[in-house]
């Protein structure tokens, strides 16, 4: 799995074909209404009454979700289908709509963006509320779960140990040390609020220099494991944080928004026990404890399903 796929969850970078993709969706979606069999993925009838069917994007922590969610489920004694890899947003939305799928985990922040590009929510429950206000009529969230995955002023191990940065310090702790560090992003990074402007209006962090690499991806962290650069933008839950020893800063101020692990489900889709078993899990699960889920599905090569199950059941769930 590479990390461009992994982190595909965000909306922020794919608006370029968004329009195009939504706009080709609905029309094979209008087609599938009329009754005829298509070999298209989007044409799967709704859901079988009494299954649920648990979807996930085409990335490795999509597919881990999912499968938490439809074992935690089923431990309720519900039936569960699943249908992993489906594709974008613009895929997966379309589907909870139509009925053919009715659970799928989804990062706040990214779904907002989705639905709603010019809302600025300062809380997760305004977020919630924000995402509510545009989701279609059918559909509705269950709680948030503490676990993000979102971008993050990220340091590696020689640079924290140097300054005696931690897992309890933020990014303002930067702010005396910065004009010695370079920090590597995407070249998005440099000109976005959420990026080199914001740690300067903030924050007040100016870091010596720039150097532009990838979104999260391979470039960015080895620039960031060979020192390279001191500070990069990483993904809160890559496991390369673990492996290298990286440390992640803390944004009190809630500069890179919100990305909590947050289900969603189609409307009606779920009796009672359902809705406590996704949201008791929701509960258990934060970015510490899904970053290492991941690295024993992305570094160790484990069966997501078998991880799953055994999350679960450490907690209490399975």
């Amino acid at each position: 799995m590479t990390s461009t796929a992994k982190h595909s969850r965000s909306t922020t970078r794919h608006t370029g074909a968004a329009a195009a993709a939504l706009a080709a969706v609905a029309a094979l979606l209008a087609g599938c209404s009329s009754g005829g069999t298509s070999d298209d993925p989007l044409a799967g009838e709704e859901a079988e009454a009494g299954t649920v069917v648990v979807g996930s994007n085409n990335f490795a922590e999509s597919t881990l979700l999912a499968d938490i969610y439809g074992e935690a489920l089923k431990a309720k004694g519900l039936k569960v289908e699943y249908k992993h890899n489906i594709g974008s947003r613009e895929t997966t939305y379309g589907l909870l709509k139509n009925g053919s799928v009715t659970v799928l985990p989804e990062y706040n922040g990214a779904l907002l963006a989705y639905l709603d590009a010019k809302a600025a929510p300062k809380t997760v429950e305004e977020t919630t509320k924000a995402i509510e206000a545009k989701l279609d009529a059918k559909l509705t969230l269950l709680e948030p779960s503490p676990a993000q995955n979102k971008d993050s002023v990220t340091v590696n191990a020689a640079t924290a140990a140097k300054h005696g940065l931690t897992a309890r310090s933020s990014i303002g702790d930067l702010r005396d040390i910065a004009g010695d560090l370079v920090i590597g992003g995407s070249p998005e990074f440099q000109a976005r609020h959420q990026g080199l402007k914001g740690l300067k209006s903030v924050y007040g962090v100016e870091f010596k220099s720039f150097k532009a690499l990838d979104a999260g991806g391979p470039l960015t962290l080895a620039a960031l494991r060979k020192n390279t650069v001191q500070a990069a933008d990483v993904f809160t839950t890559d496991p390369a944080i673990t492996k290298e020893k990286f440390v992640v800063l803390k944004d009190p101020e809630n500069l890179f928004g919100f990305q909590n692990v947050q289900p969603l489900v189609r409307e009606g889709s779920l009796p009672k026990e359902g809705i406590e078993a996704l949201d008791a899990v929701s509960r258990k699960l934060d970015t510490a404890t899904l970053r290492e889920l991941d690295a024993r599905v992305q570094s160790e090569k484990q069966d997501p399903l078998d991880v799953a199950k055994e999350w679960l059941g450490s907690q209490g769930l399975g």
